[in-house]
């Protein structure tokens, strides 16, 4: 079994993940999100995609045996086990403009953007190209009625997990998270291993 790696609080990390390997995204803690981008290893202009995944899944909610599709409609990972089963794939990465648009921070952190961008950069990704992430743990509960949705902590436990296989070589970019509303008030580290 793969060594497990560490991604400390706010911080961000990039790697590649070789077609049929595993990707495990663990919550060493509990109630921390983490966002998770894929690119095409061969063409970094294809991306994971929300809207082509959200549309083939006809739901929100993603879950063990639902697949994560490309902007070009190819299957890039397949979540082939889920610990917790609440995850949100609409929210985009939290970014300086997040902190200072929506809670007011006159001092912002770069957040789960400004992560990925710089875990990235080595793959020739630009700010430009960073799109909606996979957002582990995520809780968005949605008003069915309204469409009105709120960010509640997550429901991920100690050592929780959720696991992917590649479909495709890729590159993956994965945080844990900087926004303190999104992880239940406190800033912990995100965990993943490769087989």
């Amino acid at each position: 079994m793969a060594d497990i790696q560490t991604i400390p609080p706010r911080s961000g990390a990039g790697f590649t993940l070789d077609r049929g390997q595993t990707l495990t995204v663990i919550d060493p803690q509990g109630r921390q999100v983490s966002d998770l981008l894929a690119f095409n290893r061969s063409d970094m202009r294809e991306a994971i995609s929300s809207g082509r995944t959200l549309d083939y899944a006809n739901r929100l909610y993603l879950t063990t045996g639902d697949m994560l599709y490309s902007n070009r409609s190819n299957v890039m990972l397949a979540i082939i086990a889920d610990d917790v089963g609440r995850h949100d794939f609409l929210l985009t990465p939290c970014s300086k403009e997040t902190f200072a648009i929506i809670y007011g921070d006159t001092d912002p952190h770069r957040g789960c953007f400004g992560n990925l961008v710089e875990a990235l950069a080595p793959w020739g990704i630009e700010p430009d190209q960073i799109p909606v992430a996979f957002n582990c743990f995520m809780n968005v509960p949605i008003d069915g009625a309204t469409g009105a949705f709120t960010v509640e902590p997550p429901l991920s436990k100690l050592g929780d997990s959720i696991v992917f296989r590649a479909e495709m070589d890729l590159v993956i970019g994965l945080t844990a998270c900087s926004a303190l509303q999104s992880n239940g008030g406190s800033f912990k580290p995100i965990q993943y291993r490769i087989d």
